[in-house]
């Protein structure tokens, strides 16, 4: 894998680039759709590369385990083979998914051991057992073992899931060093920087992360509940430690706002269901505010969700169509408004990074952020 450091918006941290991997070049900054069992809910993969122009996709750990299993991925030649995504995938370790089982999981220095949330079925997850599962997934990016902390939490407690955060790391790079890349094609080891809300262990944890030199660098156990000002002064502080010629990771980030506002600090990497499960629920993203499809507002609104978007649902598709399929139940609302959500946050990425080599990005940024969170 290589990075390319394209340009540095002169008025903010807000960078471009390209990441190259066996799958094809990322152009950064980049939003990346959420795949959880292997698909982006109600989207088909020409849908992601043809309308909605995803560069990468993420896979979940934990659920591809649990279904269809390693020994089917294996079978059908990884992921990318089994889901007819031809382009870069991204795996998370599993880790957020076991800290959410809150009440089902057990971590100890081994690992977490946890019950299947489709049967009840025991298992446990170590570092070395993650490396393995990721690897047959086939993900060109994978991600390390680590622990992610709740908010709020005491400081000891995060000090001590970080120490350990970093000892399972080092156990997932000898394992990941120890293992050949599947399926003819290099795979990449990323590790998370954890570290709560408390300054000092996020710098610790930075610290260590970048010693290790892998090939780019995740922040993880952020909006997981903490204030939004909370987020961006640690991602700050951590994107200042971070090396500068490796890209950053900011894991489970967020609204449209949150993107820009984490660009603007230095990121280039980010992912959330927010599009995808708001969809589903009718809240529709665009660069005015956001829409519940639902109200009776809509009811005899023709005009496009976004006027201003050249998105595949928006040209298609009327205000009031969508609200009465969601008035209907009909899967197709749904549809439309995932197409639209992830379009508008492709959109949103690719004109930062249209700002950044301009030169206009910290302008841009002051404009359309007030608007990106109103409601209409």
């Amino acid at each position: 894998m290589k990075f390319t450091l394209q340009h540095n918006d002169p008025s903010s941290k807000a960078r471009a680039g390209l990441i190259e991997t066996a799958h094809g070049i990322i152009e950064t900054p980049i939003f990346m759709p959420v795949g959880t069992a292997g698909t982006v809910k109600t989207v088909h993969q020409r849908e992601l590369k043809e309308d909605i122009k995803a560069q990468i996709i993420l896979g979940n750990t934990y659920h591809l385990y649990l279904r269809p299993g390693t020994d089917v991925l294996e079978k059908a030649g990884g992921l990318h083979k089994f889901n007819g995504w031809d382009k870069p995938i991204l795996t998370d370790s599993g880790g957020y998914q076991v800290f959410s089982l809150s009440a089902q999981r057990k971590i100890t220095e081994e690992g977490a051991t946890f019950k299947s949330h489709i049967d009840g079925s025991k298992h446990m997850f170590s570092p070395e057992r993650v490396m393995d599962i990721e690897r047959t997934i086939g993900a060109d990016i994978m991600m390390a073992f680590d622990e992610c902390t709740p908010y709020p939490c005491e400081e000891e407690y995060a000090r001590k899931s970080m120490h350990m955060t970093h000892r399972w790391l080092d156990r997932c790079i000898v394992r990941f060093n120890s293992t050949p890349d599947k399926y003819g094609y290099e795979q990449n080891l990323f590790p998370i920087v954890q570290g709560s809300v408390f300054p000092e262990l996020r710098k610790q944890s930075a610290e260590y992360i970048a010693s290790r030199n892998l090939n780019g660098n995740a922040i993880g156990g952020l909006s997981v509940g903490e204030p939004a000002e909370m987020m961006y002064e640690m991602t700050d502080m951590v994107c200042e430690i971070l090396p500068k010629d490796k890209p950053r990771y900011l894991m489970g980030v967020g609204t449209p706002v949150n993107i820009i506002e984490s660009i603007a600090l230095g990121v280039d990497m980010m992912d959330c269901v927010m599009p995808t499960r708001n969809a589903r629920h009718g809240l529709l993203f665009t660069r005015n505010g956001i829409i519940n499809i639902k109200n009776e507002k809509w009811k005899s609104d023709f005009s496009p969700v976004d006027a201003d978007s050249d998105c595949f649902a928006d040209t298609q598709y009327s205000k009031a169509y969508v609200r009465h399929l969601f008035t209907c139940d009909e899967i197709l609302g749904m549809q439309i408004a995932t197409l639209h959500n992830l379009t508008f946050y492709l959109w949103l990425v690719g004109e930062a990074r249209r700002q950044i080599i301009a030169g206009t990005f910290a302008n841009w940024k002051n404009q359309i952020v007030p608007k990106l969170g109103q409601r209409l």
